[in-house]
């Protein structure tokens, strides 16, 4: 009977059903894109931070760089007399890049560290190469005196000097400035090197902790034709590449990986670190890990990627903020919006029903027998609604995705004047990344629609069974016309 009278009565009012599953369709379509949305964003800047930390890490530790003295920290180059003529010079300088070192044990005792799951140390260089050569100028006479005029003997003027001068020669040189980075080789699931996929050859050995092997960027392979097999030389040492290495977000933590004791032996940086990579063993402890270290490790910096993700701006920051403000304030004001418009629909529809429900109630039907048949209507409108709002979210979800807008991040400096606390090789300036949004629509997301919809359904058959048990029969017909 009570599903007969429900079919019955849905059927006879189907346009003001729709109404009523429309307005709560609206409301929750707009709570899937705004949370996908959200999500799509928050994966985004997930990338980003990746781009500079490298999957896995939680923090770095770092200390910054001391104030540079007069004269100090400018590289030199000396070049040796040769007697060729244009003879060609090379010199380079492999400098420490951005912090001041850290002694290796020190990686160590942050490991040590309570709610610490691994930790590891890496060294950050700067090579800068300058080649070319010096070309002898010619000492041209001066024409008068080779045409005869002389004013004192052996034609050489009143100073007893040759007349002319030196023409041609001078000195050129190209300088080369790039990036190398000594990464734990027996540690390979924290750090940079892990924002980068191997695209060709491999990765290092866990037993090429001193090996002469390389890991190289692509975008620096192409630049410099660089392949698997083939060499490098950093600082007269020749490096064999065994792979090629592509970064994640576009833009690599350094153009060379080497064995953090090659990198070492290189910059003269014996037992020396310039960054710790941290991984908390509980993602929820990592500000108490943070204040732990700063604590215990005294004069050191230690950033998450919370405190990174402040330090990025640009389009993706700016619809972030729209998402997760306006957007889901706005959800809630139209959600709020459609569950009282139903409601209110529900209850003007009871109004009309007046006789009906009077005519129930004569015939045996008690008042809870109307509330629930009042709540079952409403209840299937608001199931219905949901329908509709999960394909028409779905599909908003979906051209989202689709057309995926391009979104910039900018990555101000941060942590010693470096491009990220853990960004190896970063130029000081901020860099811009592009990320292509999307939408991912969760199983939760779907969970909540559906709960949405029954609420709504709930709310506006709260309205109406309401107003409906308050009817008597009595009443109900002596106020029909």
């Amino acid at each position: 009977m009570f599903f007969t009278y429900l079919r019955r009565e849905l059927r006879r009012r189907r346009k003001a059903a729709l109404v009523v599953a429309s307005g709560l369709a609206l409301g929750i379509a707009l709570v899937i894109v705004v949370s996908s949305v959200s999500t799509g964003m928050s994966r985004a800047q997930d990338k980003v931070l990746q781009s500079l930390y490298g999957l896995g890490t939680d923090m770095t530790v770092t200390k910054a760089a001391a104030a540079p003295g007069s004269g100090s920290g400018r590289p030199k180059f000396e070049f040796d007399a040769k007697g060729d003529d244009d003879a060609t010079q090379s010199s380079d300088r492999v400098m420490v890049q951005g912090f001041q070192t850290l002694a290796s044990s020190t990686v160590t005792r942050i490991g040590g560290q309570n709610g610490v799951a691994g930790a590891v140390g890496g060294l950050s260089l700067n090579v800068m190469k300058v080649d070319g050569q010096f070309k002898r100028g010619e000492f041209k006479q001066d024409e008068g005196a080779a045409q005869g005029g002389r004013s004192g003997p052996g034609g050489q003027g009143g100073t007893g000097q040759p007349q002319g001068e030196v023409r041609g020669g001078g000195a050129s040189f190209d300088v080369n400035s790039y990036t190398v980075y000594g990464t734990d080789v027996t540690e390979q699931g924290i750090g940079p090197l892990t924002s980068s996929k191997i695209t060709k050859g491999r990765t290092f050995k866990t037993s090429e902790t001193d090996a002469k092997v390389a890991v190289v960027d692509s975008a620096y392979a192409k630049e410099k034709k660089l392949d698997v097999g083939k060499t490098v030389t950093v600082h007269g040492t020749k490096f064999t590449v065994v792979g090629v290495s592509t970064a994640d977000s576009g833009d690599a933590a350094a153009n060379l990986y080497i064995p953090l004791k090659q990198a070492q032996t290189l910059s003269d940086s014996k037992d020396k670190v310039t960054t710790v990579y941290v991984k908390a063993a509980d993602s929820q402890q990592i500000d108490q890990v943070k204040s732990a270290i700063q604590k215990n490790i005294s004069g050191t910096t230690v950033t998450t990627s919370a405190d990174l993700a402040d330090t990025v701006s640009g389009s993706l920051s700016t619809a972030s903020d729209l998402a997760s403000g306006v957007g889901k304030w706005l959800s809630i004001v139209v959600l709020a919006a459609a569950f009282l418009v139903a409601g209110l629909l529900t209850s003007s529809a009871v109004s009309r029903r007046v006789r009906e429900f009077g005519t129930l109630k004569a015939l045996g039907w008690k008042s809870g027998r109307v509330t629930r048949q009042v709540v079952g209507e409403a209840l299937v409108n608001g199931l219905l609604g949901g329908v509709l709002g999960i394909g028409i979210g779905l599909a908003g979800a979906y051209l989202v995705t689709a057309i995926s807008p391009t979104l910039t991040a900018q990555l101000g400096s941060s942590g010693g004047g470096m491009g990220g606390p853990g960004g190896p090789g970063r130029a000081a300036a901020s860099k811009t990344l592009d990320i292509a949004l999307t939408a991912p629509v969760s199983l939760s997301v779907i969970l909540i629609a559906v709960v949405l919809a029954v609420a709504g359904g709930l709310i506006a058959g709260g309205f109406g069974g309401w107003r409906a048990s308050r009817l008597r029969p009595a009443d109900a017909l002596r106020r029909v016309e």
